[in-house]
């Protein structure tokens, strides 16, 4: 079928997969010409970009229906719905059912309601040379800062089953690295009686045999089951990279934003992983200018980033969220943040770099993302001659590449023929 569809998706893995399982959605709804908004609304900033991008896809496009779902839909709705230039307003669970694309208005449940995990088809044709699988969606933490459980609702765990008929799937159409992906993963297992995620990981591994690299997203650590570790540690399969849900540094600021676990703890964590498996890299989340920071509890963050070695850093400005407990602390001023944000982006690209030195004259095993540019192991891009080789490095292709250098957020290689 020859579609328009133009579907944009926001935010995170997650979202990005539900963008496949959307399109499968309006294919059957036999909608070939729309605009989707796939919002999120982990900032008020990427509430603000949704609707930039909804009246730009009615301005680009006025004949063409604009809908929108993802988080934003499910937490700010009814601000959609009264948007002239929006079609319809689907919710996060809504957005799988072919039936509620039809007409106009709004399709939004309670997602709060929700206690068990809704089948989902099975996995849709990907192009991304990395698969994604979910293996759950929503929390059932209230970390004071965080608006995204009423956008996804309590944690709710895909079955092994469903989640190794995925995998399966996927391998055999040909994808060699699958990303498990979810909101709270580690929270995996506790609402269908299972032990952990550990058990999931072990049952893909031995069930998906033709899979050669599995690899976890965004993880909390004080959260990481002992069979879990095992398989982080022990396992060749699973990639040698965790990003880790730490949020700070400080164990103030940790308290009032209702985190599980101490600063201590987190570099505890890092250090006897990285002694376990020497080689292991890590990533995390960080808030800049949470309520009530100062700056000695900023520089505990700081100073995380380094204690961690936080190859992989992602910066987060703190984001006034309504109806959360943090919106009604004592604020950083807007000023103060952005500059604390700018210092731990700068921290995190010295450790960066000095990781990307490292890794000069060795040769790493990298999956091919698309032409000229390959993901090693440990989740650096690697740049490389598209012309090489041609014929051997096919997208979604692994192989070995010598590094001979980096520009600073890359590492430059060459392919062994």
């Amino acid at each position: 079928m020859d579609t328009k569809l133009d579907i944009r998706n926001f935010g995170c893995r997650l979202n990005a997969l539900d963008g496949d399982y959307v399109k499968a959605a309006l294919g059957q709804a036999q909608i070939e010409d729309a605009t989707v908004i796939n919002s999120c609304a982990v900032t008020s900033e990427a509430v603000r970009q949704a609707r930039q991008s909804v009246r730009k896809a009615a301005r680009d496009n006025p004949e063409r229906p604009v809908f929108v779902t993802g988080c934003a839909a499910q937490t700010h709705g009814s601000d959609f719905a009264a948007m002239p230039e929006v079609t319809k307003v689907i919710g996060n669970e809504e957005k799988l059912i072919p039936a509620s694309w039809k007409g106009t208005g709004a399709a939004v449940g309670d997602i709060m309601a929700l206690d068990k995990a809704i089948p989902r088809p099975a996995a849709p044709v990907q192009s991304r040379a990395r698969a994604f699988v979910q293996v759950q969606t929503g929390c059932d933490h209230r970390c004071t800062f965080c608006i995204i459980p009423f956008g996804r609702g309590n944690s709710r765990s895909t079955p092994i089953a469903e989640v190794v008929r995925d995998c399966q799937s996927l391998v055999e159409q040909g994808h060699r690295e699958i990303v498990l992906t979810g909101v709270d993963m580690t929270s995996w297992g506790a609402d269908i009686g299972e032990a952990g995620l550990g058990v999931l990981v072990q049952a893909i591994l031995q069930q998906v045999p033709d899979l050669p690299r599995l690899r976890l997203s965004s993880v909390d650590a004080v959260e990481l089951e002992p069979k879990l570790l095992d398989m982080v540690v022990e396992e060749e399969r699973v990639m040698p990279h965790l990003h880790l849900s730490l949020q700070a540094g400080d164990n103030m600021t940790l308290k009032r934003m209702k985190r599980r676990h101490t600063r201590e703890q987190a570099i505890a964590f890092c250090e006897e992983i990285r002694r376990r498996r020497p080689g292991i890299v890590f990533g995390a989340d960080i808030i800049a200018g949470f309520p009530t920071e100062t700056e000695a509890m900023f520089q505990n963050s700081l100073d995380l980033v380094e204690s961690c070695e936080l190859v992989w850093l992602h910066v987060f400005p703190y984001s006034r969220r309504p109806g959360t407990p943090a919106e009604k602390m004592p604020q950083v001023s807007g000023t103060e943040i952005k500059a604390r944000a700018a210092r731990l982006r700068a921290a995190g690209e010295s450790v960066r770099q000095n990781w990307l030195h490292r890794q000069h004259g060795k040769t790493l095993s990298a999956i091919v993302e698309k032409p000229g540019l390959a993901r090693s192991e440990e989740f650096a891009q690697i740049d490389f001659d598209p012309d090489t080789l041609k014929d051997k490095l096919d997208v979604g292709t692994i192989h070995q590449f010598d590094i001979t250098g980096d520009d600073g957020t890359k590492l430059l290689g060459t392919a062994r023929a």
